[in-house]
């Protein structure tokens, strides 16, 4: 097992962080000019694709390892980005951050630089620690590693079947005019409320333990903190704080559904007769 971050990785690490903040900042500008700090969201992931771009000309090492962790990132950045931006184009400011502006107004556009877009630049440059170790890191053959490799790899394409395709049932669903103010209980949110939010704390595990095969347990940061965000912050918590008030039957959605891990159908009958006792 490799040690602690030495020197010359955190060299790479901080040109990382620059690349991010550049990024970031140009972001913001942009924002500025449109007025909606959203696009933040379709900036994200392209901000973990530049880190691992940074990490990999860094070290000049292009060997089959590090193209196949370019590449996982690459598709799922893109896919994310593009996914995000699609949903978004032409929407007004979404919700959230019409709260945001409204609660840190006056001069919100200036704040909106280190609230927002510094605040997820420097976010996603603490996630990207499984990057910089899969990266950076040299792979030495043998059972564990491999098997930790091969597992990763597996988990991230799990990930990316459920972000994608739960993604793709919802817009399909939110398209048509029919469904407007009903749930979405079909397809893989039969089992999860959140298969989307599933899939990607699932993707950033794998990139955990690609990381891990080389020896960054230390990036097991990197994991904790996306669950975290995925589940208490930006994730499951901050959807379903009204949501109820605006959609009554997702009440009962709750009741016999999962937040998270995808399972079985509960029984609402016999919820209904436990909560009654």
């Amino acid at each position: 097992m490799q040690g602690l971050i030495d020197f010359a990785q955190w060299s790479v690490y901080l040109e990382g962080l620059a690349v991010i903040s550049i990024f970031a900042v140009a972001t913001w500008l942009l924002s500025i000019r449109l007025k909606d700090v959203s696009i933040v969201d379709s900036a994200w992931s392209i901000m973990f694709l530049a880190a691992a771009i940074v990490y990999l000309i860094s070290i000049n090492d292009f060997g089959f390892k590090n193209i196949i962790v370019l590449t996982l990132v690459l598709v799922w950045a893109l896919r994310l980005s593009i996914h995000l931006t699609w949903r978004n184009w032409g929407e007004p400011e979404d919700h959230r951050y019409v709260e945001i502006r409204r609660k840190y107004s006056p001069n919100f556009p200036l704040k909106s630089l280190y609230i927002i877009f510094l605040f997820q630049a420097v976010l996603a440059w603490i996630i990207s620690l499984p990057l910089l170790g899969a990266i950076t890191l040299s792979f030495e053959p043998s059972l564990t590693s491999t098997l930790l490799f091969a597992i990763g790899v597996g988990l991230w394409f799990i990930g990316m079947f459920f972000e994608t395709v739960a993604d793709y049932q919802l817009a399909n669903f939110k398209n048509k005019s029919s469904n407007h103010g009903k749930v979405m209980a079909k397809g893989l949110w039969k089992y999860s409320r959140h298969p989307n939010y599933f899939g990607e704390c699932v993707i950033w595990w794998g990139f955990y333990l690609i990381a891990l095969s080389v020896g960054a347990w230390w990036s097991i940061i990197s994991p904790l903190i996306m669950t975290w965000l995925l589940l208490k912050f930006s994730g499951v918590v901050m959807l379903e704080e009204t949501i109820t008030e605006r959609r009554p039957d997702y009440k009962e959605y709750i009741d016999r559904t999962n937040a998270f891990i995808p399972g079985p159908i509960r029984n609402t009958a016999v919820l209904k007769e436990e909560h009654a006792q």
